[in-house]
């Protein structure tokens, strides 16, 4: 019986060997990745998209299983889980996965589906989106982003009033009270100004004023994001700058944008000292790349975005639950994090007709800041 058994395995193992053989030229010209997944999760075929994208020539994966070239939690891990115990096939759209081979974050869709052989095998196949489409996934912010400014205004006006008389209150008592009833009136006092100067931050979100626009010379403003961050929270950090000198300037306020990239490379300072790194390094780059244009609100039918401004740290990275909800307000890792600093960045940089995105690539984090150049901008 046992000899049996071990005789229709090995036939099985060749049926399927040689099916793949059959199907190879074929499987290989498909320009998506393809894998092939046994029973037990082993990679049983890959094509040459496949290799390019998780990094391993198909030998290499076929000696392991899926879960040895992924991360643990990765949500293709649960999908091919998913299909295997209800049988059908699925479809997932717009995931994340971090690849540790090339040490890339991607965003891809996936089929996934069984294969009708009674071997238990699973066909998964991978459609990468491009680097325009995943700056596109930020773009989805900007209406957060924007409810978030009349949630501010609102507030900033709502609350604004009453605790000016909570506050004008507390003094007109203070004169008749003594002793620790005078400290409770300044400590009334004191509470409401904190919370006064809370408000006035939240109201850089509602802010539509309109800006006084002109042109800047970006390798100006991060020269002085760089001197602001090696006087204080940088000190300790090398720093290295690669900037393009030809580039023509941007349109925009220049205090602005020196906010936006002081939030940025103080994001960047603080992973790698939350990573405990000795040799910390922070690369700020500028570059010319043409061909990447958006439909933005607001603007021509599709501006040109070509200024690339990237900002990388080799520190923690961001948790792989937060990659999607990075720009969102109120969203962060940090336990006395805020939540709003990325959002302001976001905002400034779309007030001034660009866009932000990150990626994590090499063992780094690098945020990318795509600008339209000062004569492709309306004012």
């Amino acid at each position: 019986m046992t000899l049996q058994t071990t005789k229709t395995n090995r036939q099985l193992c060749s049926d399927v060997s040689q099916e793949i053989t059959d199907y190879s030229v074929i499987l290989e010209a498909i320009p998506h990745p393809l894998l092939l997944v046994g029973a037990e999760d082993q990679i049983e075929f890959a094509n040459h998209s496949a290799e390019l994208f998780l990094g391993a020539s198909e030998a290499i994966l076929k000696r392991g299983r899926l879960q040895n070239i992924l991360t643990f939690g990765c949500p293709l891990l649960s999908l091919v889980d998913q299909v295997r115990r209800n049988g059908k096939t699925v479809n997932e759209y717009g995931i994340e996965i971090f690849v540790p081979r090339t040490r890339t974050t991607r965003l891809i869709d996936v089929y996934a589906g069984v294969v009708i052989d009674g071997t238990q095998r699973i066909l998964v196949v991978v459609h990468q989106r491009s680097m325009v489409q995943m700056i596109k996934r930020q773009l989805q912010n900007r209406s957060t982003a924007r409810s978030v400014s009349g949630m501010a205004a609102m507030l900033s006006h709502e609350i604004k009033n009453p605790l000016s008389g909570i506050r004008g209150a507390a003094q007109l008592l203070e004169p008749q009270l003594s002793g620790e009833d005078r400290g409770l009136s300044r400590l009334i006092c004191e509470e409401t100004d904190r919370i006064l100067v809370l408000l006035d931050k939240m109201e850089a979100f509602g802010a539509h004023r309109q800006l006084t626009r002109e042109p800047v010379n970006v390798h100006t403003v991060l020269k002085h994001v760089r001197k602001v961050a090696k006087a204080g929270f940088g000190s300790d950090i090398t720093f290295k700058e690669q900037y393009d000198p030809s580039l023509p300037p941007v349109t925009g306020v220049r205090d602005r944008l020196i906010q936006a990239f002081l939030n940025l490379v103080k994001n960047a300072c603080e992973a790698i000292v939350e990573a405990n790194i000795s040799h910390g390094r922070v690369q700020i780059s500028t570059a010319f790349r043409s061909g990447v244009k958006l439909k933005l609100p607001g603007s021509a039918p599709h501006t040109s975005l070509p200024l690339v401004i990237e900002i990388a740290d080799n520190g923690v990275g961001i948790p792989d639950g937060l990659s999607a909800h990075v720009f969102d307000p109120f969203v962060s890792s940090k336990c006395s994090g805020s939540g709003l600093g990325l959002s302001f960045v976001a905002k400034i940089i779309d007030d001034h007709g660009g866009t932000v995105e990150f990626e994590r690539l090499n063992g780094q984090t690098i945020f990318r800041v795509l600008m339209p150049l000062h004569d492709n901008i309306r004012q």
